[in-house]
This record gives C-alpha cells, structure tokens and sequence, in this order.
C-alpha cells in the first residue's frame, strides 16, 4: 500500500458531535444521556461542512498563524499569499508570480517568488533566507 501526505487550507473550530448532531462549542448544546466527542467543525473552499475527530484533526492540520515555513510553500503553491510576524515592514508578503506574467527583453519570466516590500513595490526573485527557512512565525494574509 503506497503512503500520503495531503495539504488543504480549511476553516475549523472546536465543536462536540452528540447523537450524531454537530455542535460548535458557541452552539447551544442539549442536555441529553447521548455521549458527546470532542472534535472539529470543519468546513471546505466548496462550502461542504463535515465533522473531524479531535486526534485525527489535530496530528492532520496545524493553525495558518505561525506555520513552518514548508506550510508557508504549500500556501504559496495554492496561490496564497504569506508574511512571517517577525517582519517589520507594514503589509509585506510573499506571494508566487506565476510563469507568463510578465517578460524581460523579450524573454518569459518562469515561475518566481515576489516580495511586495514596505515601500508597497513587488521585488520579483525574492529567496528564503535560512532563518526564513527554519522560522515557525509564517502567516497566511489577505
């Protein structure tokens, strides 16, 4: 049997799943003798809402704020756009610049990392640094 590794972006919060019923733990929860387990509410990009149990969502997800910087690559593959918390430049990112972008005299440019700086200009050609590399302080923004 061959082994997986997968990567999604999702929304989730905390929530209890009694008698088959999903409750966020802001949601109002029926006193009933229905045993209650402790997991997440977890919806998709396509809108589909399904239930995780605690254990299996949390060895499977880790939170976008404060993410490795291998979680940062996988967003930037996703077209996201991420910043670690540790830059000091107002509303700096990284975000990938897809191949056929833009040409410089006359050559296409292949696929490359920008850095919209602090000036609010984007740097294309932007490499990770080995701190950038080992830091867990990576964000997804907006």
């Amino acid at each position: 049997m061959k082994q997986y590794i997968g990567t999604k972006i999702i929304q989730a919060e905390p929530a209890i799943r009694k008698g088959g019923k999903v409750y966020a733990l802001t949601d109002p929860i029926p006193k009933t003798m229905e045993p209650s387990e402790d997991g997440y509410k977890v919806i998709y990009p396509d809108g589909y809402v399904s239930w995780s149990p605690k254990d299996a969502f949390e060895q499977a997800y880790r939170p976008t704020n404060g993410m490795t910087f291998g979680l940062a690559l996988e967003a930037l593959k996703k077209r996201m756009k991420v910043a670690r918390s540790g830059w000091n430049g107002k509303d700096q990112y990284v975000t990938l610049i897809p191949a056929g972008n833009a040409m410089f005299q006359g050559h296409d440019m292949q696929d490359c990392f920008g850095l919209k700086n602090a000036q609010g200009n984007m740097q294309p050609g932007w490499v990770p640094s080995v701190g950038d590399c080992l830091a867990e302080d990576w964000n997804i923004v907006q």
